[in-house]
């Protein structure tokens, strides 16, 4: 059963930056872009553990601040060359409230 957390809302999110949300021992970092697209991943880069939230988002994109690799924000995935995946989280958008799906996020923690 999905449990949706209300995290804010979307203009608490800074455009090109993300929010941190932290929940059963995960930290999730919730994106906006340039076109107010929200996204939610582990706030981990499959890398080196760098904390994605302090890096540049571009696009659907944001760039690792520890070592440059830029992971897609829908996916998770690094940009090739670069391999691996930071976990993606279930978001959505009701009217100006970004909500995260905690049972997604729980099972994460499991």
């Amino acid at each position: 059963m999905t449990e949706w957390l209300n995290v804010c809302d979307i203009a608490d999110i800074p455009q090109l930056g993300a929010r941190v949300v932290r929940h059963g021992g995960i930290h999730v970092a919730v994106f906006r872009n340039a076109a107010d697209e929200v996204f939610a991943l582990e706030d981990r880069c499959p890398h080196k553990g760098g904390p994605l939230s302090q890096g540049i988002v571009h696009g659907k994109k944001v760039t690792c601040p520890l070592h440059g690799w830029n992971i897609e924000l829908d996916s998770g995935c690094a940009v090739a060359p670069d391999e691996g995946c930071a976990r993606e989280f279930p978001i959505k958008i009701e009217g100006s409230r970004v909500w995260l799906d905690l049972a997604a996020v729980d099972q994460a923690a499991a």
